[in-house]
């Protein structure tokens, strides 16, 4: 939804990301990996890309330093600190729950599934 509103190109489930240098600006090679196998864009930037698990290696913290920032004071800061407006520009309208679902119905065989498949239009 993002990058349609900005009109920028999308890439999702992205394992493994690349930047090309082309002639008339800079392009995005995004990888990412599908049922068949792997799957790989190209886009110009700026575009908006997603990231699978698989992107980046976690580093672990050690005990010397979860000690050292236990002991480091934190700041606390505000949107208007860093120039940005907070300010809210969607306004809910109305939530609710979804409806009750009905209970599905066991079938003896093949021909009884198929038959009632039939008497519901799925087929």
């Amino acid at each position: 939804m993002l990058a349609g509103l900005l009109g920028w190109g999308q890439a999702t489930q992205a394992s493994e990301i690349a930047f090309e240098e082309k002639g008339d600006g800079w392009m995005c090679k995004v990888t990412k990996e599908v049922d068949g196998g792997v799957e790989t864009v190209r886009a110009p930037l700026p575009m908006v890309v997603t990231t699978d698990l698989r992107l980046n290696e976690p580093r672990y913290a050690s005990l010397p330093n979860i000690m050292k920032a236990k002991k480091k004071k934190l700041e606390k800061k505000t949107l208007g600190d860093y120039g940005v407006d907070g300010t809210r520009r969607l306004r809910v309208v109305k939530v609710e729950e979804p409806p009750p679902r009905k209970g599905g119905g066991k079938v003896e065989d093949v021909d009884g599934m198929i038959s009632k498949l039939k008497e519901l239009g799925a087929i």
